[in-house]
């Protein structure tokens, strides 16, 4: 009966938390320093408060948390989902909205097994924005490659990859994915990494505190 009474009010503070929180990652996804033609953009670490709160209250509190945030994302994406195939739009729904946000709730993962909080929460955030790039990279590969033309693509490949040009098809398409999804997730993960150490360095105790 305790162990009930002691939960709840656990509980309400997780929600209003996770409330809260999510509603700033969303406000701060509008805040967007590089946007790209063809989608994704560098936005002022609209990553990191859902990640902060998986850090704090759990990694299925952060996933419940990540949920919400990609479907709020889905939400305010839906206009880039016009004029394209059942199939597309149902797996980028999929790999751009669900899972790529979803998994931002992942960032509580080394929490207690890394004694060191700003550590343990930085390699969680690296692993979180990473899987949302492996989901951006699928993405690209296997549903919005086939809309761009292969002289760019060839292009952008050779940019990146010099030699590499000469390649068609899938192996074109995943490299083209890896690049164009790169130039704005790997910039967006690493400084959601630095900001998400600064402030568990800094304000950890006040963070955490239960």
């Amino acid at each position: 009966m305790n162990n009930t009474s002691n939960t709840r009010p656990k509980n309400v503070e997780n929600l209003v938390l996770a409330g809260v929180l999510v509603a700033l990652g969303t406000a701060l996804s509008f805040v967007k320093v590089f946007d790209l033609p063809y989608g994704g953009s560098i936005t002022l670490c609209s990553m990191l408060p859902v990640m902060l709160f998986s850090f704090r209250s759990g990694i299925k509190w952060g996933l419940g948390a990540g949920f919400t945030f990609s479907v709020l994302q889905l939400l305010f994406g839906l206009d880039a989902l016009k004029g394209i195939s059942g199939a597309t739009v149902a797996g980028s729904i999929f790999l751009d909205y669900l899972l790529a946000f979803t998994v931002l709730g992942l960032a509580g993962i080394f929490r207690g097994k890394i004694k060191h909080d700003p550590a343990a929460f930085t390699l969680g955030c690296l692993i979180a924005g990473l899987l949302r790039y492996v989901s951006s990279i699928l993405s690209g590969w296997l549903l919005w490659a086939q809309f761009m033309e292969v002289g760019y693509m060839q292009e952008l490949v050779a940019n990146f990859f010099p030699g590499l040009s000469y390649l068609t098809g899938p192996q074109l398409g995943i490299i083209y994915s890896t690049c164009y999804n790169g130039m704005y997730m790997i910039p967006e993960t690493l400084v959601t990494c630095i900001v998400a150490f600064i402030a568990m360095q800094l304000l950890g105790r006040f963070i955490l505190k239960d």
